[in-house]
């Protein structure tokens, strides 16, 4: 691995494990002062603005839309609309920490999907006992919502739409990973977070959130900074790693967002984990140690999956 992508590797890495760890708590914030798909949708329709008047300014061109639409289309769909709808919709009654500990999921449906397509990954042994091993720590931490020793302490419904969205995550960052896309990262993120973002404002009218906006100043400072951080500057990361990084190593995330956002729930709102609530995130987290941990060294010691041609990368 040359220095230049290594050096990226690790910015991209960063802004991903930090900005996304918080993002959680931010979301939490806003979800609760404002209706949940419209303040979705005006994130999402303002970092698509945002993202591609920066690829303008570094010579995109509409025309070069032509073509790509398909992929715009299934990416602001899946990648955006369905992840991010299914997401605020549950954080409504869910505590932040346990939606970020859910997410951790996305680590394991990204190997298993990476089995498929033409840059498939296949996993080791160790990564397939990661991955059951995760799965089983997802079962204990969503058992007291489906009738265990504690239930009626969390809401099922809301968990299983996290997991849902997680299985949707998964499916757009394969799809990303697979496509022949001749756009810049900016330009095709941009696209695919308008098309979303205006997916998720229909969908807030048509449920009639609008009668519920009102202009919070908590609600209104959660939403910019995940429209700048969140969505135009991390996703724009996480694009970038979804094509030039292993679906292990892209999957990395899922152990480091749990344990900055469970941090951030617990100082700002005071949230806590339940013993067997615990017990779940410890095997979780164990699992996607073991999913993520030999890929990351043998990364070490060949090159990198990868070798995206240079108009697929940011110009």
């Amino acid at each position: 691995m040359n220095p230049a992508h290594r050096s990226r590797l690790i910015l991209c890495l960063a802004i991903v494990y930090l900005v996304w760890g918080s993002s959680y708590l931010a979301t939490r914030i806003g979800v609760s002062h404002l209706p949940p798909l419209l303040f979705g949708g005006v994130r999402f329709t303002l970092a698509g603005l945002l993202l591609l008047a920066v690829a303008r300014w570094q010579g995109f061109r509409a025309a070069q839309l032509q073509g790509e639409w398909l992929h715009v289309g299934v990416l602001g769909v899946i990648g955006v609309a369905c992840v991010n709808g299914l997401q605020v919709w549950a954080l409504q009654w869910l505590p932040s920490q346990t939606g970020a500990l859910l997410n951790a999921s996305c680590a394991f449906w990204i190997v298993m999907l990476g089995l498929f397509g033409p840059r498939a990954h296949r996993p080791s042994a160790r990564v397939l006992t990661g991955v059951l091993v995760g799965f089983a720590g997802t079962a204990v931490l969503i058992w007291p919502a489906a009738g265990g020793p504690s239930a009626g302490s969390a809401d099922l419904v809301p968990q299983l739409a996290v997991l849902l969205a997680c299985v949707f995550w998964a499916i757009a960052t394969i799809y990303l990973r697979n496509i022949d896309s001749s756009l810049g990262v900016i330009a095709l993120t941009g696209a695919q977070m308008l098309v979303g973002g205006a997916v998720m404002l229909v969908l807030g009218f048509a449920r009639g959130e609008a009668s519920a906006w009102h202009w919070s100043l908590p609600g209104l400072l959660s939403m910019a900074w995940l429209t700048v951080f969140s969505a135009c500057i991390a996703y724009t990361a996480y694009a970038w790693l979804a094509r030039n990084a292993s679906p292990a190593v892209v999957g990395t995330y899922g152990y480091v967002n749990p344990a900055i956002a469970t941090l951030l729930g617990h100082l700002v709102l005071g949230e806590v984990l339940s013993g067997l609530q615990w017990l779940g995130t410890a095997v979780i987290l164990a699992g996607v140690v073991l999913v993520n941990w030999p890929a990351a060294r043998a990364g070490s010691r060949s090159r990198p999956p990868s070798a995206a041609p240079a108009s697929r990368r940011p110009r």
